[in-house]
């Protein structure tokens, strides 16, 4: 197989300075703002995003340590499969949030709701589009009855360096 590299387009300027005690989850993080700052060869890809309020920014989570394919996730106490929670510890260690977009100004993005830590490699950046990717689940695994959890949970470190 290929070898697959990827190059960050900007990164992420949040007030999370270090995991723990950063929200698990865009959801509990609301209100909170921070800026995306784009690299200048990429700025002209940002044209028409500012028509959304929603994007989807995909980053590398640089501070993961190493994964286990057994992992006790932040909203259990019992050890689920890795690929069935949010843990940032993974493979490839790829995050993924959905935050408000309020602004770009000179190739910065302002957003709100961000669930991300200060200094994260930006990898890419998607509009969210309901239509595209909302969808009427019918079942959510051993999150169910948790997830109301996620709003007071925060980072307490067990999965970064």
């Amino acid at each position: 197989m290929k070898k697959i590299e990827y190059h960050p387009i900007g990164i992420i300027h949040s007030p999370f300075k270090k995991p723990q005690g950063t929200p698990i989850q865009p959801s509990a993080a609301a209100g909170v703002e921070a800026t995306v700052e784009i690299f200048a060869k990429f700025i002209e890809g940002l044209e028409d995003l500012e028509g959304f309020s929603h994007i989807f920014l995909i980053y590398h989570c640089h501070l993961a340590k190493n994964f286990s394919l057994r992992v006790k996730p932040f909203l259990d106490d019992n050890q689920h499969g890795l690929f069935a929670t949010r843990a940032p510890s993974r493979p490839n260690s790829i995050g993924i949030s959905v935050v408000r977009l309020m602004e770009i100004r000179e190739g910065i993005l302002r957003v709100k709701d961000i669930d991300v830590i200060d200094q994260t490699p930006l990898l890419d950046i998607k509009p969210y589009v309901p239509e595209f990717d909302v969808r009427a689940v019918e079942k959510t695994g051993w999150i169910e009855n948790r997830s109301a959890k996620a709003q007071q949970t925060v980072d307490n470190g067990r999965f970064s360096e």
